[in-house]
């Protein structure tokens, strides 16, 4: 239990990322982890009203979270979808690149004071970076605004002190069971809670006022339920964007931490991102022509998925590969296995852009890729984030260079999603400067 707690990628048999399934017994539950294609899709896809999402794992995140759409299952999740997923709709999209494109600049202004300098910590770089993309898309302000400054500077204490498991996650209770949260995670995450709650107010006046912003918070607070003409109300909203920060913030970044790093390691692929960058425009259409920075962003995410494990629950019996499966025993959905199954992918542990474009890519991107989930619990955000992050390594890589930095070969974590123990360090330097280091 303590080393599952402390790094619970390290902590799995290397077995498990060449096997179908597995069965994990304690003394309070049991848990299956399947990499099987057939019943991940009966999980995520067929029958996913027959598994909702385990409170073990979830009840760790609700001191910040509360009851938001991450949380939640059947009637309440399904409600909050419909008035969730018209925001994020292809046309949206457009609207928010603007933003995007925004925060690209603002973070190589920031980059370009620590070029050619002492080896940078790149995780925190791609926090404030994707922070930045959300409150700019979210309540169109910068990062630097006081509040939004705020919230950032709390929630990377946040991010530092929880674990992806508590105590919660293996002894089963009712709701009122003590959690065993620090004192620290419940400090920053009722003062997060209270400055979006401060942000979400002020917008409601601004929407009564006639004067809001047409950006996604306005959108989402505005949207009724199609079949109960609801919106939500100042609690449901705070719920609400408590998780777009956490999902559309704490998971971009690292993905993009992770993806420069793995450029830096493969010149070769930074070399041709950084070419087709140089065609970037600021217009939407540019994006569809990112194709390399897509395919390279989407390999991050296979390799280093910033979730790297989902919980299902059974609610009835059942039967897996021939196993009796008890109703409350615990499904584990790792993209980290899967991602890497040796009886699935070519190479699964190399780093291969190109893979997308090669049959066995493409039957692994429907059989065994699943960043975002899948089914109709898929991320809400999965279009957004495809947006920024090809986007941002396009904007960063046309104007520096990174190469990695001896000795300091970052160790993958879980906390709230997959991190660096020691943080990611690389060296940056403007184009066409290297020489002169």
């Amino acid at each position: 239990m303590r080393l599952f707690r402390q790094d619970i990628l390290s902590a799995q048999p290397a077995k498990l990322y060449r096997a179908w399934m597995a069965e994990f017994r304690t003394p309070f539950f049991r848990s299956y982890m399947v990499n099987d294609p057939a019943l991940l899709k009966r999980v995520l896809n067929e029958r996913p009203d027959d598994f909702p999402k385990s409170d073990r794992v979830g009840a760790g995140l609700r001191p910040l979270l509360g009851n938001s759409v991450f949380l939640t299952n059947g009637a309440v999740w399904k409600r909050q979808r419909r008035i969730i997923d018209p925001a994020f709709e292809g046309g949206r999209l457009r609207d928010t690149f603007p933003a995007m494109w925004a925060a690209g600049e603002a973070a190589n202004a920031r980059l370009a004071g620590k070029a050619g300098g002492a080896p940078v910590e790149i995780e925190e770089e791609t926090s404030h970076a994707a922070a930045d993309v959300i409150f700019r898309t979210l309540f169109s302000i910068p990062i630097d605004h006081d509040i939004a400054a705020r919230v950032f500077r709390e929630f990377r204490a946040y991010q530092r002190e929880q674990p992806i498991l508590n105590l919660r996650a293996f002894i089963a209770g009712p709701r009122w069971m003590p959690r065993f949260y620090s004192r620290e995670t419940r400090r920053t995450a009722k003062v997060i809670r209270g400055l979006i709650g401060e942000l979400t107010e002020a917008r409601l006046r601004e929407i009564e006022a006639g004067t809001a912003p047409d950006d996604l918070a306005t959108k989402i607070m505005t949207t009724t339920d199609p079949q109960t003409g609801d919106r939500f109300d100042l609690a449901e909203m705070i719920d609400q964007v408590a998780i777009f920060f956490l999902a559309g913030h704490e998971t971009s970044a690292s993905a993009l931490a992770w993806a420069l790093y793995l450029l830096a390691t493969h010149p070769e692929w930074q070399d041709r991102l950084a070419e087709e960058a140089q065609g970037l425009t600021p217009e939407f259409s540019a994006v569809s022509r990112l194709r390399v920075a897509r395919d390279v962003f989407r390999e991050a995410l296979r390799l280093y998925p910033p979730v790297p494990m989902m919980v299902r629950e059974t609610t009835c019996p059942e039967e897996f590969r021939g196993r009796a499966v008890k109703t409350g025993s615990q499904v584990v959905l790792s993209p980290w296995h899967l991602h890497r199954h040796e009886r699935m992918w070519d190479d699964p542990d190399g780093f291969d852009p190109a893979r997308w474009g090669t049959e066995n890519g493409k039957t692994c991107m429907r059989d065994a890729y699943m960043p975002f989930s899948a089914g109709p619990r898929v991320c809400t955000g999965a279009g957004f984030a495809m947006v920024e992050g090809p986007l941002l390594l396009a904007m960063i890589l046309r104007e520096f260079r990174v190469t990695p930095v001896e000795g300091r070969v970052p160790v993958p974590v879980a906390h709230l999603t997959v991190r660096a123990a020691d943080g990611i360090w690389l060296r940056l330097d403007r184009r066409g400067a290297e020489s002169g280091r």
